[in-house]
């Protein structure tokens, strides 16, 4: 195992440039979800539901109260008033949850489309219901059979139809003994036929699981969503404790608050509006990965993606295009790149592999040769045992391959290889790319022409986002089988900060526990078992779908589209998440800054003159200085709705030019809005007779 001691050596990513395709952004949302949800919003005001929300919970209580209160009195139209936009205000908050979770059950509604009632058939020829399958049972499943429970293929191979579950409509190739050997109950098989190892439990399979985790009732309160919501509970003790001093000061100054005027300013001055929206922050938060086909095992995941500081990536299939491709043609001293060109074409129209389909591509988009028959060709296939293909025609023996073979043949056919050849494939090799001999025997000998460049090719955009995730401050790391020579020259083109060439299992695992034990969080992708105790040693462990039940149980999320560069967009999400809750804090925060300018002064101006200077927005009574508030606290948490499910945009900024956005964006913002609304509102009830 090598790895990598001193950073690589890069360019800087550009300043301007397109952002890549799938970009996190702003999620979806339906204003008809409110109309869909607002049932599930009036079950939510069960108070063993709202308990678990101590903010909502005292505003749950307070409008309790002030109804009881206003029933004592049914001539108070203030207490009914009041009474009735502090039940919108718990209203409200419910349906910000409700409509989150209801995108959730409409994409959990389809999942249960796919999970049917199948019969399995044992490998004995017995035909039982899949809800009698237990672990370790083999059942055969052919062309038409709907996979009756999850499990690994033991024997065969066949084109699964997964699109009920991923969204894909092109089939996939499920097959024993490799990383693609994993099956889901309630797919359906298209062609051949395979023997199943069942590995789960009835009612425990991968589409219950994604029912019950979309759906939210696997859902459970992050760390941090934990933290805040103490926050928010002390700062309601606080504020609480604040009202509760004001009646003996309001006595004193020979005034007289009543229990409607002091619940309506504790539920002014507590932060309604983040308690309102924090469950409905972390809940689309995990829709929007849903969104993306990715199955967060818990929020606690998503969370942790937006806190990660090291990215682990595979080279092949996630920087890399995931087969090495022809780049260049070199020839030898008196060939030219043309003849080179076309001897390297028709020696590889017998190559059916990645590499020698590249190279008559190639041949044709460099040098506009086309594919050719030749009248009594000999095909000459690639295979494994020879690593070499060519063709013998109109005299000629052509062959490309790898140098060690080639240069046998050559010597067999009694020539010599050229010097420059060799040379020209150690510098290829040094540059980390594979060198292929092309030679041909005539009436001049055997001889060697030149040398096809083969390389990776790295995927478009990935040193821009490499760039973008540096700005984030997250290192990359790029992991891969190569010898340390070619990972270096693929580390430096891609733009990664550090690579781990020769990569073992052990080896993975071992610089995973380097970077936690610095205090930092490792995200993965992986899809075998051999990958299973990274995953799970991961903070954030991202599994391929198409990967095995072994590599699926270990992470904590699951790609179902199985594409290995979705770990960034995950990382994205996770900070978008992150970056809403705070903005929305922060806002919150600042709204509750200016609702205590708005009433405190107006409640006790006219007994304590001095606050007349903090009276700036002169509303036209108490009464009324209270009624806004409280209308406002209700109204502005229905207009954040929207960007709670949307999420704040995000953009791959530092951390402290994020913290004087949101101060700027959301704390600035924050104090306008409700002066703004505050004095519009109150404009308008003073319109009222008796209000102003």
């Amino acid at each position: 195992m090598t790895t990598r001691t001193e950073p690589v050596p890069r360019q800087d990513a550009p300043t301007e440039h397109k952002p890549p395709q799938g970009r996190v952004g702003a999620g979806l949302f339906e204003p008809r979800q409110l109309l869909r949800s607002l049932p599930d919003a009036f079950r939510k005001l069960d108070p063993r539901r709202m308990v678990k929300s101590p903010v909502m919970f005292v505003v749950w209580a307070g409008s309790v109260l002030t109804t009881v209160f206003s029933c004592g009195n049914p001539g108070d139209w203030f207490g009914w008033t009041i009474s009735a936009w502090l039940w919108l205000t718990v209203l409200f908050a419910n349906l910000a949850e409700a409509v989150a979770e209801g995108r959730g059950k409409a994409q959990a509604a389809t999942l249960r489309r796919a999970r049917t009632d199948s019969v399995a058939r044992r490998v004995d020829g017995t035909v039982v219901p899949g809800t009698e399958l237990r672990v370790g049972d083999l059942v055969v499943c052919e062309a038409g059979d709907t996979i009756p429970g999850d499990g690994d293929v033991v024997e065969g191979v066949a084109s699964v139809d997964e699109s009920a579950i991923t969204g894909e409509s092109a089939p996939v190739i499920r097959e024993s003994g490799g990383d693609r050997s994993a099956v889901t109950g309630g797919t359906r098989v298209l062609s051949d036929r395979i023997v199943v190892r069942i590995t789960t439990k009835p009612g425990e399979t991968f589409i219950d699981r994604m029912i019950g985790l979309v759906e939210g009732a696997s859902r459970q309160r992050t760390p941090n969503e934990i933290a805040l919501n103490i926050l928010l509970a002390s700062l309601t003790i606080v504020f609480l404790l604040a009202c509760a001093t004001l009646p003996p000061l309001a006595d004193h100054a020979g005034t007289h608050l009543t229990m409607v005027v002091l619940v309506a300013l504790l539920v002014c001055l507590i932060p309604t509006t983040i308690g309102a929206l924090l469950s409905a922050i972390g809940i689309a938060g995990m829709d929007r990965l849903v969104q993306r086909n990715v199955l967060a095992m818990s929020g606690r995941a998503v969370e942790a993606a937006g806190d990660v500081s090291t990215l682990l990536l595979d080279k092949t299939g996630t920087i890399t295009l995931g087969n090495r491709q022809a780049a260049a043609f070199v020839p030898v001293r008196g060939v030219t790149e043309d003849e080179l060109a076309a001897a390297a074409q028709l020696s590889s129209l017998a190559d059916e592999t990645p590499e020698g389909r590249s190279v008559v591509v190639l041949a044709e988009e460099r040098y506009g040769l086309r594919e050719r028959e030749l009248v009594g060709a000999q095909w000459v296939a690639f295979t494994a045992q020879t690593r070499m293909s060519g063709v013998d025609a109109d005299g000629r023996k052509i062959r490309k391959g790898a140098t060690a073979s080639v240069t046998a043949w050559v010597e067999k056919q009694g020539g010599t290889v050229a010097a420059d050849a060799d040379g020209i494939a150690r510098r290829i090799s040094a540059s980390g790319g594979t060198p292929l001999l092309v030679a041909v025997e005539d009436a001049d000998g055997a001889r060697v022409l030149g040398v096809i460049h083969l390389k990776d090719v790295i995927k478009d955009g990935m040193r821009e986002r490499f760039g973008e995730l540096r700005r984030m401050g997250i290192r990359t790391v790029m992991i891969t089988g190569d010898n340390p020579l070619t990972a270096r020259a693929i580390a430096e083109e891609a733009g990664v900060d550090d690579f781990l060439a020769e990569a073992t299992p052990e080896d993975k695992m071992a610089l995973i526990k380097r970077e936690q034990a610095g205090g930092k969080l490792v995200a993965m992708t992986g899809d075998g078992t051999n990958d299973a105790p990274a995953l799970a040693q991961a903070d954030v462990g991202v599994a391929m779908n198409t990967g095995t039940s072994a590599a699926k149980e270990a992470g904590n999320m699951v790609d179902l589209d199985s594409d290995p560069t979705k770990l960034i967009e995950i990382v994205e999400i996770g900070k978008q998440l992150l970056i809403t809750r705070g903005a929305l804090t922060t806002f919150s925060i600042a709204n509750d800054v200016a609702k205590y300018f708005a009433i405190i002064p107006a409640l006790f101006a006219t007994v304590y003159p001095g606050l007349d200077k903090l009276n700036i927005m002169r509303l036209s009574s108490p009464d009324s200085a209270i009624l806004s508030a409280v209308v406002f606290n209700a109204l502005i948490i229905i207009a954040l709705v929207p960007l709670s499910l949307k999420g704040v945009r995000y953009k791959p900024v530092s951390a402290d030019r994020m913290l004087r956005r949101n101060l700027t964006v959301y704390g600035v913002g924050g104090l306008i809005a409700p002066f703004v609304g505050i004095k519009l509102i109150d404009l308008l009830l003073s319109l009222i007779p008796g209000i102003g």
